[in-house]
């Protein structure tokens, strides 16, 4: 979704930076596109990344452990990295809740803006959503770009959305986080004279304004997604009473990857987060058994409710399943929270008691060896010397532990390197089988050359 230069460009006609602040959708036009336009110029919610620079700030719990409090904040980075900005400094405080006025307190705001100032960097990414005071608060006072958690995921979001539900679907969500934020564009304009009558300032009006222009495009953005909506659940069911088999998981765990394998599709995998935005659907027929595959968006931690909301008829895929395959990176030191994450998220959109199976991927990358916690360079706050390395399990020890919790099968493979695929072939083919033979007891599935 990078913008194009525009035909009266006077830019020699270099590409522009798309703007990647809430509602900077491509093609917007009117009041509401010239108040996105407004936001870039006033660089309130501007995420574009052109070779930008990026100070990473966490205010964890005092009891949080900071082996936990860096790997958060490792993927903070990496979030980072996958909307284009480098990473070149950790700031953590630990409080038992966050200021007030600027989420940090006053010393760790100037050690901040010190650095800031001295390295010229270009924005601050926190690890949290900021109020819409506390955003105007830490714009004024480092007099940078600020970019809270939500607002991050949401840029890539809008990144990596192709489809017109998925554009759609971000865009809402980019007008709902610039609602309340709304003051931010205005604050150039005299709008503090008072409360009398006739007293209101210019700014004030423009705010109700745009505010107005804001609220008709969500109520219009949410009317396209019922139509769209409509259109997906017409397609849901044209598909009969083929089986339907979601893969879910967290971010970055490989279900694309495991989506090529089985469907033979040709569906983006990237070492990166969120690279699968939209939601793909294919016939896969195993063993003569044919059911419908959907690749579906990764869930994070923290990841933000208007994006959920947004992305109803996505997740519709999963509410609508026969059967969840929960894709997991056992590779991944906390696998075991990422796995929390997604029941959480599971139970948040009514799709907890879908029938699951469970693959634990990327056990070429897994390593049952102790490692000394890193710390970045730079990375300020932590202390190393309370964390202590621990041996991890071996896969045999996981594979008995899960499978005596659960009572149920669970499989270690890696799509990378094609490990047990055929392993897990045969196990998905028994479930499906045996969904198929409790909903149609007489009917056997269709071979693919009978259908024909």
């Amino acid at each position: 979704m990078a913008s194009k230069p525009s035909p009266k460009s006077n830019n020699g006609g270099k590409a522009q930076n798309s703007t990647r602040h809430p509602g900077a959708v491509d093609g917007v036009k009117g009041r509401a596109g010239r108040i996105l336009t407004k936001a870039a110029q006033n660089g309130t919610y501007d995420t574009s990344t052109d070779d930008e620079t990026a100070v990473l700030v966490a205010v964890p719990d005092k009891r949080q452990a900071d082996a936990r409090t860096q790997e958060y904040l490792d993927e903070l980075a990496f979030l980072a990295e996958t909307a284009g900005a480098t990473v070149t400094k950790r700031f953590i405080q630990r409080l038992d809740k966050p200021d007030i006025r600027t989420f940090v307190g006053e010393g760790k705001l100037a050690e901040i803006k010190a650095y800031v100032e001295h390295t010229k960097a270009s924005m601050v990414i926190f690890d949290d959503d900021l109020s819409p005071s506390q955003l105007r608060n830490l714009e004024a006072e480092l007099k940078v770009k600020i970019v809270d958690r939500s607002l991050l995921i949401i840029d890539i979001f809008a990144r990596r959305a192709k489809t017109a539900t998925a554009q759609t679907q971000v865009e809402l969500a980019q007008y709902q986080y610039l609602l309340p934020r709304l003051t931010g564009l205005w604050s150039h304009l005299d709008k503090q004279r008072g409360g009398g009558v006739a007293q209101r300032g210019p700014g004030e009006t423009e705010i109700e304004t745009d505010r107005r222009v804001v609220n008709d495009r969500i109520a219009l953005l949410k009317e396209r997604l019922k139509d769209l909506d409509r259109q997906s659940q017409t397609q849901r069911k044209s598909r009969g009473g083929t089986v339907r088999v979601a893969l879910v998981g967290y971010t970055n765990v490989g279900k694309s990857t495991i989506m090529n394998l089985l469907s033979r599709a040709d569906v983006f995998a990237e070492n990166k987060l969120f690279a699968t935005v939209d939601s793909t659907v294919r016939k896969v027929v195993l063993e003569t058994v044919p059911f419908l595959l959907s690749d579906t968006v990764g869930f994070i931690r923290k990841l933000p409710t208007r994006l959920i909301e947004s992305f109803k008829s996505t997740l519709d895929e999963i509410r609508e399943a026969d059967l969840l395959v929960h894709v997991v990176d056992i590779s991944h030191p906390s696998f075991e929270e990422h796995i929390a994450v997604v029941n959480d998220t599971l139970k948040d959109i009514g799709a907890a008691d879908k029938p699951t199976l469970l693959i634990f991927n990327k056990i070429d990358q897994y390593n049952t060896e102790a490692t000394e916690p890193e710390y970045h360079t730079g990375f300020e706050g932590m202390n190393a010397e309370d964390d202590e390395a621990a041996a991890r399990p071996t896969l045999e020890q996981f594979q008995a532990t899960y499978m005596a919790k659960l009572h149920d099968p669970v499989i270690f493979i890696s799509a990378q390197e094609r490990t047990n695929i055929d392993e897990l072939r045969a196990l998905l083919t028994r479930r499906v089988s045996a969904i198929h033979n409790e909903r149609y007891p007489s009917v056997h599935p269709i071979r693919e050359d009978e259908a024909e």
